[in-house]
């Protein structure tokens, strides 16, 4: 398990969080200041809006499934991009993730910027509906309360094939008892 926040990294919830708009969700840390704050998107919130409906122009770079992703509670009438590209290059229309290693080539895309720029210098990318904002030692507070797992990412949790099990695929690689919260069932209740 990760030590500290950091860019790059993934915040898990735990199932102490039952907060609707982050119950089993892992949340990529996209920046990361102690005295600003957090921001992060929400990688498995798979919605029911094709990106045809709202960037059409994006739609043949987006790496399936082709929907808008919900990333977060925070102003969900923007838009936020994420890709990898293919290159250790800085194609223009893409901004670095200012990380560790696992996510060196991914950055955010400027959604203004013409798609045929980066056409051919990206391999994947999602689209996200809004962010996770955290203030000043707001999300420091929520780990003190076992809110969040901090966990090293791995350069295909962004783009996971099958986001609705992406809270247990990352649970399952961690180590020790961590890996058995990954069997914890969606209501104890029923168990």
């Amino acid at each position: 398990m990760a030590e500290a926040i950091y860019v790059g990294g993934l915040l898990v919830a735990t199932p102490l969080l039952d907060d609707p708009n982050f119950r089993r969700s892992v949340v990529l840390v996209l920046e990361h200041d102690e005295d600003g704050g957090t921001l992060g998107v929400v990688l498995n919130r798979p919605s029911e809006i094709s990106v045809t409906q709202v960037l059409p122009s994006w739609d043949s770079l987006v790496t399936g499934p082709p929907v808008l992703f919900e990333g977060g509670p925070v102003q969900t009438d923007s838009a936020l991009a994420l890709a990898v590209v293919l290159s250790g290059e800085e194609p223009l229309g893409w901004r670095r993730l200012q990380g560790r290693a696992a996510v060196s080539r991914l950055g955010t895309v400027d959604l203004d910027a013409p798609p045929e720029i980066l056409a051919g210098e990206i391999s994947q990318m999602r689209i996200f509906a809004g962010y996770a904002g955290w203030t000043a030692g707001q999300l420091e507070n929520e780990l003190r309360e076992g809110a969040w797992y901090v966990v090293d990412s791995e350069p295909g949790d962004t783009f996971h094939s099958d986001p609705e099990t992406l809270w247990r695929t990352v649970l399952r690689r961690q180590q020790g008892d961590l890996a058995l919260v990954a069997t914890f069932p969606d209501d104890p209740m029923l168990n």
